[in-house]
């Protein structure tokens, strides 16, 4: 191990007045494989903020012309830098500056005198946590694209054994066009409540659930875990759905909703489609051959009625009929739930 950060090209902004010591931290932080640039001012430190918006923010609290408080509350005020991980650099240890800066808005608050090596390690350990909250989606708690792709990457590098699910809602559209947005986030949320749930019901090996955007899920898993947590995503997934939608429209089946010309158009209630990449049925280089696949075969479950589950084999595509769960109510420990298997095309 080198000692170098995750993503090598990272940028931090050094902000500070003693230009000897900002280059020497600067120094530090290139050593340990990250870019750097330096500021003496909080005008500066702004004014290359808009050139280039760093990764990171080191500051001094005793900045000249804008002091590193009040530098921190307008980056926090600025929508395009209210994200942006900042760590405080002061002289003053006692407990009720270190409050200040933190309610400022820092993330972090280093008192001199300090040892280099620590604030790189601050300054890592600042970014890594900002990576995995950009990772993780605000609305489901679920990973997002670069944690997704990460994961397919391992599984394939790996070389076991793994399944790709892409689950996607149908009828999300016609929910939103019908309750609003807000309601359409209940949905989203209990979709993936009912993934989650049925990953852990699946036992181990443990599955990876991440949320791809919008009505959009994938799981990764066993191959062999496929069919039991497809099967209870779909049974209670159907099951919640009908009771967050209208009474009136759960009882006749359909959502009823108006176009941009004010006619009325019916909708069925969410059912979600699957497609199912399987690496035992054919070799994968690059995950986004194996996204490929699945997208692929998520586009023939949407072909289909109801919920549907399309499982790629290589020449021949076969598709596991869910209708038959539209009326079922989610009850894992029922023996039919426990026995079913995919049906042959």
């Amino acid at each position: 191990m080198n000692g170098a950060p995750d993503t090598p090209s990272e940028l931090v902004l050094v902000v500070d007045v003693d230009t000897e010591l900002a280059e020497y931290l600067a120094g530090q932080l290139r050593d340990s494989g990250f870019e750097t640039s330096v500021a003496r001012d909080g005008y500066q430190a702004l004014a290359q903020i808009a050139r280039r918006r760093p990764d990171l923010v080191l500051m001094e609290v005793a900045l000249p012309l804008i002091d590193g408080l009040e530098l921190t509350r307008q980056l926090r005020g600025d929508p395009m830098t209210a994200s942006l991980p900042l760590i405080m650099v002061t002289s003053k240890g006692l407990s009720a500056d270190r409050i200040a800066g933190l309610t400022a808005g820092a993330d972090d608050y280093i008192v001199k005198p300090y040892d280099a090596a620590e604030v790189v390690a601050r300054v890592r350990s600042a970014l890594r946590r900002h990576r995995e909250i950009r990772e993780i989606s605000p609305l489901t708690g679920l990973p997002g694209n670069a944690r997704i792709l990460g994961e397919i990457a391992e599984w394939v590098r790996g070389g076991e054994p793994f399944a790709l699910c892409y689950v996607d809602m149908n009828q999300f559209k016609s929910v939103n066009d019908a309750y609003g947005f807000v309601r359409g986030d209940e949905f989203l949320q209990s979709l993936a409540s009912s993934l989650h749930r049925a990953a852990l019901a699946a036992g181990p090996p443990q599955a990876f659930i991440g949320h791809v955007g919008g009505d959009d899920f994938i799981i990764m898993c066993d191959p062999l875990l496929v069919a039991p947590i497809t099967r209870h995503a779909i049974a209670e997934f159907e099951t919640r759905a009908a009771a967050l939608c209208d009474p009136v429209d759960a009882e006749r089946g359909y959502i009823e909703s108006k176009d941009r010309q004010g006619n009325k158009i019916q909708a069925r209630l969410p059912t979600l489609s699957i497609g199912v990449a399987l690496s035992n049925q054919r070799q994968f280089a690059d995950p986004r051959e194996v996204v490929a696949v699945a997208t692929e075969m998520k586009s023939v479950a949407k072909s289909h009625p109801g919920s549907h589950v399309a499982y790629d084999r290589r020449n021949e595509i076969q598709n596991a009929d869910f209708s038959e769960l539209a009326n079922l109510a989610w009850a894992p420990n029922k023996p039919h739930h426990a026995a079913w298997q995919p049906k042959a095309a």
